[in-house]
């Protein structure tokens, strides 16, 4: 069964910054593309960046753009999100997802949480 298991969230201050990790136990994952989602209160579930099987393509939520960098070690079998100069509005479940054609795998998430 695959398993995807976020880490690195948590409690920061506005401004601050967070390292998230998605492990996924898959030996394909490199042929995968790797997503970030996050579910904030209130709204529904926003895609926030994606990053192709290789690495090298990644595409950003506009929200995302200057302050978020997605990125993957397919030797570790792992999706990053860095995040940077977040926001209270950041604050929300981050999941992370892997898509190859028809098949397609969720993290349970973990909080992100932005005091003002």
């Amino acid at each position: 069964q695959v398993q995807l298991v976020e880490s690195g969230g948590g409690l920061v201050q506005s401004g601050g910054s967070l390292r998230l990790s998605c492990a996924a136990s898959i030996v394909t994952f490199s042929d995968y593309a790797a997503s970030w989602f996050r579910l904030a209160p209130g709204k529904g579930r926003e895609l926030v960046a994606t990053v192709t099987t290789g690495g090298r393509g990644t595409n950003y939520a506009d929200f995302a753009k200057g302050r978020f960098t997605i990125s993957r070690d397919n030797a570790k079998n792992t999706v990053y999100l860095q995040m940077n100069s977040l926001k209270p509005e950041d604050t929300g479940v981050y999941t992370c997802n892997i898509v190859r054609g028809l098949s397609a795998y969720w993290g349970q998430g973990t909080q992100v949480t932005v005091s003002s």
